[in-house]
């Protein structure tokens, strides 16, 4: 499959965050960019009902940012319009004792979605090499055994999710990465307009100035990731975030191009099923 190229993470292992935009390149038009996003929005709605008929393929759309980027947002805005019957989203947060008695692995596998339709993972098991990587001390808690080296558990990682990854890909999950690159300044905006805002209080934590303080760290962790784990089979798009119309088209219009390029259809009518449909339309007009 030939993924869409804006913004993709090469699958070279070349990728730099300093080098990745927050900002789109021009200045954008809100209300052409609001357009775009409805049309996309019907558009993936049609698509999503292909591929539910055709049965044969499941998306899974991963989302990972820093707080504020606007996953939750991004999320529902993009994918309004699909029949929800056609969707399952699975917000993933600090991992369970249950979890963790399992390999890393093994919370998101079994919420992937069927073939059909569309699954979307808010968080996923990146958090393993990112959060984690971020706070090597919550290691301790995961009871891993003696025999995995703390020396090279990122790279051992990286490797067990390329073979993830490759394993969903060759058995019809097509994968989508997102990563939305939000600036540390538009953060600490974000971040005070949620102080400001009685009715978004709620969304604000003191622990989320506590995790600003390693933006760098998150940073290395999330270039490293990028850079291990984007490939042809699972490729990550570093979208920008500071402006939330822009970064919503830019998801939309991945999602849809991905999905096109499936060449779906709706299944085809044999000369029985035909046969036993004229029979049904004789009797229903006969009554």
């Amino acid at each position: 499959m030939d993924f869409p190229k804006p913004y993709r993470v090469p699958f070279d292992g070349k990728f730099s965050v300093a080098n990745a935009k927050t900002k789109p390149a021009q200045a954008t038009d809100k209300d052409n960019l609001k357009k775009q996003l409805k049309q996309l929005v019907k558009e993936l709605a049609e698509l999503q009902e292909m591929l539910y008929a055709q049965d044969q393929y499941a998306l899974l759309l991963i989302f990972q940012a820093m707080d504020a980027a606007g996953k939750d947002g991004t999320i529902s805005a993009v994918l309004s319009g699909v029949n929800p019957a056609g969707i399952q989203v699975v917000s993933f947060k600090q991992p369970s004792a249950e979890e963790l008695d399992h390999d890393f692995l093994w919370r998101t596998t079994k919420n992937l979605p069927e073939r059909g339709r569309i699954g979307v993972f808010n968080r996923s098991y990146y958090e393993e090499v990112l959060v984690v990587r971020v706070h090597p001390e919550y290691l301790s808690g995961q009871q891993l055994p003696p025999a995995i080296d703390k020396k090279t558990i990122w790279q051992d990682r990286y490797e067990s999710i390329r073979h993830h990854e490759t394993h969903l890909a060759k058995n019809g999950v097509v994968l989508l990465k997102f990563w939305l690159n939000v600036s540390k300044d538009e953060q600490k905006k974000r971040f005070l307009a949620r102080l400001d805002a009685p009715e978004k209080n709620w969304k604000f934590s003191a622990g989320d100035v506590a995790e600003r303080q390693h933006w760098d760290q998150y940073m290395e962790a999330y270039e490293a990731a990028l850079k291990e784990t984007s490939s042809k089979q699972a490729p990550w798009y570093a979208i920008p975030a500071d402006d939330k119309d822009y970064m919503r088209v830019q998801v939309a219009q991945i999602i849809v191009d991905t999905l096109k390029s499936l060449k779906l259809a709706y299944p085809t009518i044999t000369d029985k099923e035909r046969s036993q449909f004229a029979e049904a339309r004789r009797l229903l007009e006969s009554e």
